[in-house]
This record gives structure tokens, C-alpha cells and sequence, in this order.
């Protein structure tokens, strides 16, 4: 036994880091780092996220609180010291967070201020898991627990010998409630504060159960304790209470929320705690996650890759979030934030399209779309009661990025074969949204210019011009298809394809390149293809340029052909990581990080570029697209606090390891297609919906073989670049032959090209 011990011992770190995990592991769950992301900062984003406790898609997420309440950079691995552990539902540090509150143990002294409260914490006392959080908070002595449903959640603290061990709760401000009940040792409260949109009525209401009695208790108001008060309600709000514990003595608090009363906290609590421990719910949570992460299973890779590869799964499934309850008549129903009242139906929130639609949702119709059908129920939802489908929802319309790319989202499910919801009414909605102007984001900006001229304009104060040209048209696009396969006249989506051509028009016939067009018909000047902003969003035209997802083939014309084509797409390797930050009139994080990764104009950390390696396919390069793919991961995505190279953004930049760990890429949603990269793994399942399953081998892969030298589909050879959505939906076998060397012959056949609208009657 010794000699063993001294032998692990004496193995490097880094040869465990690289260990090969020959089988696909039976708990997933145990892959998972929460923690990759969290190293990040306004000027620099490692992810952007936080360490999410959560069940997949549950309404509620929590996490540790290090950062000062209303910080959007809640958790940051680099803090010294924990404030609360606090509900959340914060996409992302940009949007900030809405209907929160957080509960912190304490002994000693009688305090709620979060700076008096916080505790030390060290990662080494830290326990991080999608089902599970524990962390040891060194100046009360207390360990804290927390394990998770849909809507409710447990804590257990681990108390010292104290005759002052309290807990605290804070509903944070902007217009709080708190009442203490301390003959049923409860307390209920609500929290209204938001950060995005108008919201009407909004309320995040709470109860707390512990398994304790108060013996001392106190509610408290901003700055100040309120004596001989039981409810408060005021901008800040929370309460303290406390009793005497022994060593060791576990606290046990029940909490549950709902966005509709109390009495739904109440049912929510009572529902999905019933009379389970701490360790039932937790066994509970673990299984919840282990399901949907066994969806996908892989194996013959390293460690740190089997760990990137679930952590990333797990990003992908806690957004967007339900907002959706189950009555006491067990009715499905939401609070609407358009109308501030109780409505049947589905309803998610925590998700920009402007992200998302690229290969989140393409991924969710392949492998969960159960859970996507009940999304676009609650899209449906938005509709009826707000006027527009949201582009952002955070929960409700905000007013940030662009695009009308709900028409991706709605097109593409229906498209792959989702059913069961009003898709009649979801096509109105996107008409709607193409042709008028919205709020907060919604509909498209500029549209009268769009439909006038063909482009918006560069000269006529519109922000990001040339971008909105390019994703409108996209849209255009999505929206054709699903006109044409719902049948509807031939007039009316032959003029969205139509439309789908107007990226043409900004496409500058001297640089080759997108630019910003003026109402005359003149191109911008002068013009800076390193210039972020301006004509683009959060990039520049060396990125935006390839945002024609439905027509790469007549992109490719523009620039002269599929060799300049090919040429321009080498550019972006080759051209230093040069910027022009005038617009912004300082350097964003999104170009910092650019820079550091050194992959010259490559910009893999926003994403308006993360489709662009795979465009190689078009031109019969599909090598290019292996070796850049396998560069991507290996260089931009790592198991650790610093392992992404932008914002995470909601499971968009996961999605896209995720699709390209198993070899292939949905460039176009709307199509029935995916667009062939080569496997990271040796092995792979994907088992469908539908019962069948997707296997992928590549049993020569490693690090020096990430070429594919042939492919072989259910045992014939396949010469396509390309994989056809409705066929894999079959159950399929893809046997990859990698090699040390690119097959510079193989996909290089203009048969065997991905789609491209202009040669679609080819």
C-alpha cells in the first residue's frame, strides 16, 4: 500500500492531467468544473460566469456571493472573502441579475452589513458541483451546504459551539419585504430589484423554513437594525436570526421561490422538497444532472478533455432558465412581465439570440428537444402578451445587441423536426418582428431603410449598420424556409429569399469586404477593416465579413471565387492581431482577448466569428477547417478558472467545443445540415430523443492525428462535407480514418460542398 502511495505520489501533475479515459465515465456529473470561467473581470473575460448550483433549466440557480450586492461579477475566483450564498438568475455579468436575495451564516456579534458579515473562504475548504455547493467560512467557524431543485433548494450550516450562531437574509434593495415568524421558524419576504427592461409588477417571492428555533431575531432596514419589528418593508430589507448551537450542530433551512405569491413559494417548496433530506435532495439533483449529461457520452481522450467537454454540457443546460410554475391545480402558468399578472402557459428567460442561435439551439433540437418545444411555447407566450418575440430576454424585452435572430431560433426547431406546439402562430410573430420596429431590441432597427434600399444605411445614426444588414438577412433566410415548408403562398416567402440576397449589398467590390453603406449608395471612408464597432458589433469587418450563413457559396463570388475566397479565409490566421479601438475610445475586453490569443484576426472569444473556421468546407479545404478546430480547443479551452477566451454568453461559446468535440458544426441553422470538423475523441454516443444513437469513431485520433483522411457512413464511404440532420436522426455510425497528414483530395468535389442558397436549384 505504501509503495502505491509513494509511487502517485511521484507522478507529475501534468501526466495526470493527460491521462486517457478510455471509457465513457457512468458519472459525467463528477467531470464538472463549475469553477472554469470565473476568473474574469470587466476588462477581461476568462467566461464571465459564476459557479451555477442549479438542476438543468431549473427556475432558480445559486451561487457563492464574493462580489458587493448589485456587482454583476457576483463570484470571482480570485476573491478573498464570501458574502452569502444567493439565488440567482444572472445570465451573465453584462446583463446583471433580477429577483434575488442571499443567506449568510454568522456567530459572534449580531450583524447583517454584507462587508461585517463576509467571511474568508480558500478553494481548498471550496466544494464545487452543478448538484452541489460547500464552503468553509473561516471567520464564523460555519460550514455552509446547498443543494438544489427546480424552484426550491436546501441549506445546511455547520455550526461551531456558540451561543450567538445566526444566519442572515438579505432581499437586497431597490424595494424589499421581509416578515419573521418565529413560531413556525419561517421567514418570507420578496425581492422586486431587476437590472434589464421595464418590468411590471415584478416580484421574486421567497420562504425559509428552518429545522431550528429562533431564539433571537431581528428584522432590519438599510443601515439599521428595526427593533420590536416582525415585517419590514422598505428599499433594503432583510432579517437575523439566531440560537444557541453545539459543536457540530447541523442547521437545516428550507427555501423555496416563486414569481407569482407566496402561496406558490409555499406549494413550490412543498411539491419539490415534500419530506426529503438534505441528502435525498442532493441524491436527487446529482441524478437530474447525470441524466441529461449522459446524453452524450465520450471517451478515448485526456482528463482535462473529458472535463472540458461536460463542464461545457452543463454550461449549455442551465440556460435559458424557466420562468414557468405548476399551479395548485397543477396547471402550468407564469407571471408575465408585460402585463404583471398570473398567465397559463411555458415561459424562459436568461438568453440573447444574438448568441444562442448559432449552435446552442441547433444543439437542443438535436439532442433535447423536449425541452426546446416547451421554449417555443413560451416564446408564444412572449408574443401574445408583449407584442414581440424577445431578442434578449433577461426575463423580460432588454434593450441591447442586434439582430431579429428569434427567427433562427423559431425556424430551426421546426425545421429538425420539433412538433407539438402553435408554430402558426410563431411564423406571425416573425413576419411581425421582420417588418417593424420593437422595443427594447425587438424587431428590427431600421427596417424601413432595410426594405427601401436593401441595407441599412451607414450615415443615418443607426449603430452597427452593416451588422444588422448581415444578420437581417440571415433571418430573411430562416424565415423563407419556414414559410416554404408550412406551406404558405409562394409570393410570400420567395420575397424573404429574395431578401436573404441584400448582404450583397454591403459587400465592398474593391476591399472584397463588409463595410458601412451611405444612403447614396457610396461605401463608407474612410474605412478600417481593424475598426471594431462602428458598422459592426463588438468586432470588425475581418469578422463580421462571413456573417452570409445561408449563401457561403455566393460570398465566395463576390470575393472572387472560391481561391480568393480560400485566400481571405487564410488572412485571418495570418494578419497580425492589429485594432482600431477609436469607437469605443478605449480597448474592450472582447478585443484584449483577441490579442492574447494570438491566432491573428481570429477573434474566437465573440461570436460573429466562432463559424468561420469551418467555411473551409466551401472551398474544398476541409483540412484547414481540421486543423484550426483542433487548434481552437486545444489553445481556448481548458478545465480551470481561466478557461474560456471571451464570454461563455450563455452556453453559445460551450456549444460550439461541444459540436466540434464531436465533429461537426451547424454553420446554418435553418438547414438540415451540419458541417464536418474532425472528433477530439476516440469515441462517441449521442443517444437521441427518439431512442436511437449517433456514434462516432475515430480510434487513430490523438494529439498528432487530427486529420481525417477518410469517413465512413454506416459503413460506406462518405465523401460529403456535411452531415444531413433528418439522417442522423436515423441512428448512425461515422467512422473517422485519422491521420498524422491532411487528405488534400478529400471534399474537395463542389458536389460535395455544404449548402449555399445560390446553388440550391443546382
Amino acid at each position: 500500500m505504501k509503495k502505491a502511495l509513494l509511487l502517485l505520489l511521484i507522478i507529475p501533475f501534468t501526466q495526470i492531467k493527460s491521462q486517457w479515459i478510455e471509457k465513457a465515465p457512468e458519472n459525467p456529473e463528477e467531470f464538472v468544473n463549475p469553477l472554469i470561467g470565473t476568473l474574469s473581470k470587466p476588462s477581461l473575460s476568462n467566461g464571465n460566469t459564476y459557479p451555477a448550483v442549479a438542476v438543468p433549466h431549473g427556475m432558480n440557480l445559486w451561487t457563492p456571493q464574493t462580489g458587493k450586492n448589485g456587482n454583476g461579477w457576483q463570484y470571482t475566483y480570485d476573491a478573498d472573502k464570501i458574502r452569502g450564498i444567493k439565488q440567482t438568475h444572472q445570465p451573465s455579468p453584462w446583463m446583471n441579475d433580477y429577483g434575488m436575495f442571499s443567506i449568510m451564516p454568522v456567530t459572534g456579534k449580531m450583524r447583517f452589513n454584507e462587508e461585517e458579515r463576509a467571511s474568508w473562504y480558500s478553494h481548498k475548504s471550496e466544494v464545487s458541483k452543478p448538484y452541489y455547493y460547500s464552503v468553509y467560512l473561516a471567520d464564523h467557524n460555519v460550514t455552509a451546504e446547498l443543494t438544489p431543485t427546480e424552484r426550491a433548494a436546501q441549506m445546511r450550516l455547520t455550526y461551531p459551539e456558540s451561543g450567538d450562531s445566526w444566519f442572515v437574509v438579505d432581499a437586497f434593495d431597490k424595494g424589499s419585504s421581509i416578515t419573521i415568524i418565529p413560531s413556525q421558524n419561517k421567514i418570507v419576504g420578496y425581492s422586486t430589484r431587476y437590472s434589464r427592461g421595464k418590468l411590471v409588477g415584478f416580484k421574486n417571492y421567497f420562504v425559509i423554513y428552518a429545522n431550528k428555533p429562533f431564539t433571537k431575531y431581528s428584522t432590519w432596514k438599510e443601515k439599521d437594525f428595526v427593533k420590536d419589528a416582525l415585517e419590514i418593508t422598505g428599499d433594503h430589507c432583510g432579517a437575523v436570526v439566531g440560537f444557541a448551537t453545539k459543536k457540530g450542530e447541523k442547521v437545516n433551512l428550507r427555501i423555496a421561490s416563486s414569481f407569482i405569491s407566496l402561496e406558490q413559494a409555499e406549494l413550490n417548496l412543498q411539491r419539490e422538497l415534500s419530506k426529503d433530506s438534505f441528502d435525498q435532495t442532493l441524491n436527487k439533483a446529482k441524478t437530474a444532472w447525470n441524466q441529461k449529461l449522459k446524453r452524450v457520452e465520450v471517451a478515448g481522450g485526456t482528463v482535462d478533455q473529458m472535463r472540458t467537454f461536460y463542464s461545457s454540457l452543463y454550461r449549455m443546460l442551465c440556460f435559458p432558465h424557466k420562468m414557468y410554475e405548476v399551479d395548485k391545480d397543477g396547471k402550468i402558468v407564469h407571471y408575465s412581465p408585460y402585463s404583471g399578472k398570473t398567465e397559463a402557459g411555458y415561459r424562459f428567460a436568461g438568453t440573447g439570440f444574438w448568441d444562442t442561435f448559432r449552435a446552442l439551439y441547433p444543439f437542443l433540437n438535436l439532442v433535447y428537444p423536449d425541452i426546446n418545444i416547451e421554449m417555443q411555447k413560451g416564446l408564444i407566450s412572449d408574443y401574445r402578451e408583449g407584442g414581440w418575440l424577445p431578442e434578449w430576454s433577461s426575463p423580460s424585452y432588454s434593450d441591447i445587441m442586434i439582430g431579429n435572430n428569434s427567427a433562427s431560433v423559431v425556424a430551426d426547431a421546426y425545421l429538425k423536426g420539433l412538433r407539438g406546439y402553435d408554430i402558426e402562430t410563431l411564423y406571425q410573430a416573425l413576419l411581425h418582428g421582420a417588418n417593424n420596429e420593437g422595443p427594447q431590441a425587438t424587431g428590427r432597427l431600421g427596417i424601413e431603410y432595410y426594405k427601401k434600399l436593401g441595407y441599412v444605411p451607414y450615415d443615418v445614426k443607426i449603430n452597427e449598420n452593416a451588422a444588422r444588414t448581415l444578420e437581417y438577412a440571415y433571418d430573411d433566410f430562416a424565415i423563407a424556409q419556414l414559410g416554404k415548408a408550412l406551406g404558405k403562398p409562394e409570393s410570400e416567402w420567395k420575397e424573404y429569399y429574395r431578401r436573404s440576397k441584400n448582404f450583397q449589398k454591403v459587400i465592398d467590390p474593391e476591399t472584397k469586404l463588409a463595410r458601412g453603406r451611405n444612403q447614396d449608395g457610396s461605401f463608407q471612408t474612410p474605412f478600417n477593416p481593424f475598426k471594431w464597432g462602428d458598422a459592426f458589433t463588438e468586432g470588425n469587418s475581418w469578422h463580421y465579413t462571413w456573417s452570409v450563413f445561408q449563401d457561403i457559396d455566393g460570398l465566395a463570388k463576390l470575393m472572387g471565387g472560391r481561391k480568393e475566397f480560400s485566400k481571405n479565409l487564410d488572412k485571418i490566421f495570418e494578419l497580425p492581431p492589429v485594432f482600431d479601438d477609436s469607437y469605443y475610445g478605449s480597448t474592450i475586453h472582447e478585443i484584449q482577448e483577441m490579442v492574447n490569443a494570438n491566432m491573428g484576426q481570429y477573434a474566437h472569444g465573440n461570436q460573429p466569428a466562432q463559424h468561420i473556421i469551418y467555411l473551409y468546407n466551401y472551398s474544398g479545404e476541409t483540412w484547414k477547417t481540421q486543423y484550426w478546430v483542433r487548434e481552437t480547443m486545444n489553445r481556448l479551452y481548458q478545465p480551470t478558472p481561466d478557461g474560456y477566451c471571451g464570454d461563455e454568453d450563455n452556453g453559445q461559446t460551450s456549444a460550439w467545443y461541444i459540436f466540434s468535440a464531436l465533429g461537426f458544426y451547424p454553420v446554418t441553422p435553418a438547414t438540415d445540415q451540419y458541417v464536418l470538423g474532425a472528433p477530439l475523441f476516440k469515441n462517441a454516443k449521442i443517444h437521441l430523443n427518439n431512442g436511437n444513437i449517433i456514434e462516432i469513431k475515430a480510434d487513430k485520433n490523438s494529439e498528432e492525428n487530427r486529420y481525417v483522411n477518410a469517413l465512413k457512413y454506416n459503413g460506406k464511404k462518405y465523401s460529403k462535407n456535411w452531415l444531413s440532420h433528418e439522417e442522423l436522426m436515423k441512428g448512425a455510425t461515422l467512422k473517422f480514418e485519422m491521420s498524422s497528414q491532411p487528405n488534400k483530395q478529400r471534399g474537395i468535389d463542389e458536389k460535395d460542398f455544404p449548402y449555399s442558397y445560390s446553388n440550391e436549384n443546382k
